[in-house]
């Protein structure tokens, strides 16, 4: 008889930590595309959170760094990730992430039916965009431009709600562009961003990610594959997808991943089921109740994690970690998180669980970090805070001072 696996929250995160560069920074030289490639990208609705969130795990980067491997190098790329939303990934793994992608169902529209596409028009935006961007750095006003000509006046009727202003049908389906890898942010012209189309070249030279490759192998599927839009067989890549989650975020469960993704919930038993079946994950119990990992990959630190972390708005570690009970307790449920969604502030971490809240504030070349802790610091807590105050500073190239204190800023601030 097979004995299920037991795995506590304490083991669980202090995994977690560990492979995302949390536990310990990753060593100088470590390339910036594979820090961001463990934590399965990293969110860049502001690049400067994301800058901090790569560079808070590496020793040495700051965003100089990571500007020179999105703009210079091309190891990182900015593009829409998961759930729409604008993230920095690896290059070289484009391929893997617009293959599963676009095969996550989506929901129905939550615009009124006068302003949705048809999936008709919609997949005509989607090639006219890449169209438009092949080999071309355009502004949105020039790309919007670009659409319309070359689909038809529909697109560019201006109905969608968006920020007090109404945007062109067209953009309701930007993100998938980017999900089929037919767009991708460009340097900014002046104060305006562009986009491109990526091409072959946009894959880095870095070398194979810690688990890239025994992701991959099992199934017969390459992630690169030297064509940005198609990657093989599409399933290969949605298991591959669920294998690299696991790696960084396991145990989890199906609802997890769902919520990860803002995909159905029933959709992604179905995966997980499939994945069962081929022997390829593996059920314990994560305090309690079932949870899967990747086959094989039960090894846990006896943890907690230790030591005191601050992380930016959108931090995949706090949007990825789940039960966000675990990760949230007590009094940072209610004032880290923003009707239970994770992100709207940056956050302090102390032994792998939020425990508090805190904001910088530029002002030339010094930044004011604010930090409330909503515990007690120890001693070594507090000298710790003050290393991590130094290390933002590094990555933003700021002299930093920290105040401990309310932060009264709101969400997004």
């Amino acid at each position: 008889m097979t004995t299920t696996v037991e795995i506590t929250w304490a083991s669980a995160s202090a995994r977690r930590a560990e492979r995302q560069f949390l536990a310990g920074p990753a060593g100088t030289g470590t390339p910036v595309a594979e820090v961001a490639d463990a934590m399965l990208g990293a969110h860049a609705q502001v690049l400067s959170a994301a800058e901090v969130s790569v560079g808070m795990r590496a020793n040495g980067v700051t965003r100089a760094d990571v500007q020179a491997a999105l703009w210079d190098d091309r190891s990182l790329i900015k593009t829409y990730g998961p759930r729409g939303t604008v993230h920095l990934l690896p290059a070289r793994e484009l391929p893997l992430f617009t293959a599963a992608l676009t095969a996550v169902p989506t929901g129905p529209s939550p615009l009124p039916p006068g302003v949705r596409l048809t999936e008709e028009q919609a997949g005509q935006v989607v090639t006219a965009i890449g169209d438009a961007l092949d080999g071309r750095f355009l502004t949105l006003d020039e790309l919007s431009e670009e659409v319309v000509a070359r689909t038809g006046p529909w697109a560019g009727d201006r109905v969608m709600p968006a920020f007090q202003d109404l945007w062109p049908r067209w953009r309701q389906v930007m993100h998938r562009a980017g999900w089929a890898g037919t767009l991708c942010f460009g340097p900014n012209r002046g104060r305006k961003a562009t986009y491109t189309r990526p091409v072959r070249g946009d894959r880095g030279d870095q070398g194979e990610s810690r688990d890239r490759t025994a992701d991959t192998k099992d199934t017969g599927h390459t992630a690169d594959t030297g064509d940005t839009g198609h990657t093989g067989h599409t399933r290969d890549a949605l298991h591959a997808f669920v294998h690299r989650y696991l790696h960084a975020y396991g145990p989890a469960t199906p609802q997890h991943f769902a919520r990860w993704l803002a995909a159905p919930a029933g959709w992604a038993t179905a995966l997980f089921g499939e994945l069962a079946a081929a022997g390829r994950i593996e059920e314990v119990r994560f305090e309690g109740t079932p949870a899967w990992v990747a086959a094989g990959d039960t090894d846990f630190p006896d943890g907690p994690p230790r030591g005191v972390r601050l992380l930016p708005y959108f931090d995949a570690y706090v949007i990825a970690g789940q039960p966000r009970e675990r990760l949230f307790p007590g009094a940072a449920y209610q004032r880290a998180l923003g009707g239970g969604q994770a992100g709207n502030y940056p956050v302090l971490l102390v032994d792998g669980v939020a425990a508090g809240v805190w904001h910088q504030r530029r002002r030339g070349r010094r930044t004011t970090v604010t930090v409330e802790p909503l515990v007690r610091l120890t001693a070594r807590q507090e000298r710790e805070l003050g290393e991590q105050v130094e290390r933002v500073g590094e990555v933003l190239e700021a002299t930093p001072e920290l105040v401990v204190g309310k932060v009264t800023v709101g969400p997004h601030a």
